[in-house]
């Protein structure tokens, strides 16, 4: 049974890829987990897995600098966050690579290559993959400057959720709601998190618990107490305004 080991600094990341892999290939063995390129230095060493999948950028060793300490004894596959112009650059190189978040179509793609590997040595990174990944990354920010997509529980089902599909969010005590026009989600970051993580243009804060998609306003009411009242679209839930954030209304 081949067997792997995922490393990546997020943890919701790395249950994402274990269950696609899960699906995409059924015999691979997730032997062990990493949340640093030490870690996964560690594994590899400790439990000799046939592959290592490496996300590049981590705290303390990044991706690419495991990759040069392991990359003689597994097979290296890179996740990455990267478009489509860094996919030409590994295809040049000797290095397999999976895109965030990893979708079933193009994660099949990557497995039936990894086969491939399987009774083959494993090749080291050498100093030319390293250098083109080094220019990439000046080239390339590995996460966007403002979140593009929302990692959420669903029941038993982690889902990947693209921002602009999200009308709002709201938190409660323990966790906070994402809700879409199809369904809602959950997450653990709380609302003065995600404000600092999501362009301010697109979503708003207009509570100390509530950030609302600006596309998904429909208008501004008031009640019989005299609160301000977010209305959205295709939705019955209206969003309370806090004082402190009535300015931005002051338009419409």
């Amino acid at each position: 049974m081949p067997t792997a080991i995922i490393a990546d600094d997020e943890r919701l990341m790395r249950d994402q890829l274990r269950l696609r892999l899960g699906q995409a290939w059924p015999e691979l063995e997730i032997i062990g987990e990493a949340k640093n390129g030490d870690e996964a230095i560690e594994l590899v060493e400790q439990l000799k897995p046939d592959f290592a999948f490496l996300d590049i950028r981590m705290p303390g060793k990044t991706g690419m600098e495991a990759a040069q300490v392991i990359g003689g004894k597994t097979h290296i596959v890179f996740v990455t966050a990267y478009d489509t112009h860094a996919v030409e650059a590994f295809e040049r190189g000797a290095v397999d690579y999976v895109l965030k978040p990893p979708e079933h179509e193009r994660l099949l793609v990557t497995v039936e290559r990894l086969k491939t590997h399987l009774n083959k040595p494993a090749l080291d990174v050498n100093s030319s993959v390293t250098a083109m990944l080094s220019q990439l990354a000046e080239k390339i920010t590995a996460k966007p400057a403002y979140l593009q997509w929302i990692q959420a529980s669903i029941g038993q089902d982690l889902r990947m959720i693209p921002v602009e599909e999200i009308l709002f969010f709201r938190s409660d005590e323990k966790y906070t709601c994402v809700q879409t026009a199809k369904y809602e989600a959950l997450i653990r970051k709380p609302v003065r998190d995600l404000a600092e993580e999501l362009d301010p243009s697109l979503f708003w804060q207009i509570h100390r618990a509530t950030l609302v998609n600006v596309n998904a306003i429909e208008g501004v009411t008031r009640d019989i107490r005299g609160r301000h009242l977010v209305l959205i679209k295709g939705k019955s839930d209206k969003l309370e305004v806090s004082r402190s954030f009535l300015h931005l209304f002051k338009q419409m």
